[in-house]
């Protein structure tokens, strides 16, 4: 419920909801004051905008500020993803069917295959490709020329992006998670496009537990109208979202079954740990990559878990979260 990621329909959900011009964007706002003025700069010069680069977590809006670009330069989105393309082919293909001021943009461009990459280098920079006609000693590379164009990388993981690709974009922006506050003007503007009303105290709660996520904030919304409609009196207040919420399994602080799973377990079963990751995978019954990408990462923000070269710790606030004592540490020979 509470992780970040987003299948198709869920995508297909959050279309709706989504920001079509800067202004209407909530949040971020450093990224969209730089944005707003490389791509003015741009619009007054008559040029295409320089090549954008914009990292951070999953939900937090990279394809949304994607999408607004290519509507504040009124021009077409192309959309792929670095999955998408393992072979230079398949880039090349892309590039050549793109029109003058079009916006491209690769989600995941960190898993571009390393050919394609070089060949996105050329394009990047050059605005042409060699397209490579014939196998073996009597392959050549005919030279195409490309329009003017824009790119709009985007990534969850920026350190694996290599420095020849990053230095090729002209601006980068990363986000940040989000206060409670932005997710609460967040939270209205989608029960507005939804057509429901939310009392604040509501919008309050849900956004207390959404994990500074706008996607998981709205994810929660849509569960909390689902319960004010079958089980309620179709009112968004603040008794729908904390029984909605507690039906969903998320806790106060946005804690989800999993979270809580591997607090109890390293804490119940371990004493508070040190144990491995595979270890604290198992008795959870998780898949370890399942735990290390899905539960970890906000159990670290959170102050809740820590990684030791050792293994994975429980930390007192932790124990304090599951109403559990601590074990008291054993003494040694030189305690007095």
């Amino acid at each position: 419920m509470v992780a970040a990621g987003a299948d198709e329909l869920e995508r297909a959900a959050e279309a709706a909801l989504r920001p079509r011009r800067l202004d209407e964007f909530v949040g971020q706002s450093v990224v969209r004051d730089q944005l707003s003025l490389v791509l003015q700069a741009a619009l007054a010069r008559g040029n295409a905008p320089e090549h954008v680069l914009l990292s951070g977590p999953p939900g937090l809006g990279k394809t949304t500020l994607a999408m607004i670009i290519a509507s504040e330069l009124g021009a077409s989105l192309r959309v792929t993803s670095g999955p998408a393309i393992q072979h230079a082919g398949d880039l090349a293909a892309v590039l050549s069917s793109l029109e003058e001021g079009e916006v491209l943009f690769i989600d995941e461009i960190h898993r571009l295959a390393r050919p394609a990459e070089e060949l996105l280098y050329m394009a990047m920079e050059d605005f042409r490709v060699d397209v490579v006609v014939g196998k073996g000693a009597g392959a050549s590379a005919i030279p195409l020329s490309l329009p003017p164009f824009t790119a709009v990388g985007a990534t969850t993981r920026a350190g694996l992006l290599p420095a020849p690709l990053r230095d090729r974009f002209g601006f980068t922006g990363h986000l940040d998670f989000y206060s409670a506050d932005e997710l609460e003007r967040v939270l209205v503007r989608s029960a507005g496009l939804l057509g429901v009303v939310l009392d604040p105290d509501a919008a309050s709660e849900i956004a207390g537990r959404s994990r500074g996520t706008p996607r998981i904030a709205n994810r929660l919304l849509r569960r909390v109208r689902d319960w004010a409609q079958v089980r309620g009196d179709g009112g968004l207040d603040l008794r729908a979202a904390r029984a909605a919420l507690e039906v969903y399994e998320v806790d106060p602080i946005g804690l989800d079954r999993l979270d809580r799973a591997v607090l109890t377990a390293l804490c119940t079963r371990f004493a508070g740990g040190p144990v491995g990751l595979a270890t604290l995978a198992v008795t959870v019954g998780e898949e370890s990559e399942t735990v290390e990408t899905v539960a970890e990462p906000y159990l670290v923000r959170e102050g809740l878990l820590g990684r030791t070269p050792r293994g994975r710790v429980a930390t007192p606030a932790a124990w304090a979260h599951l109403g559990l004592t601590p074990p008291r540490a054993e003494g040694t020979l030189f305690d007095g």
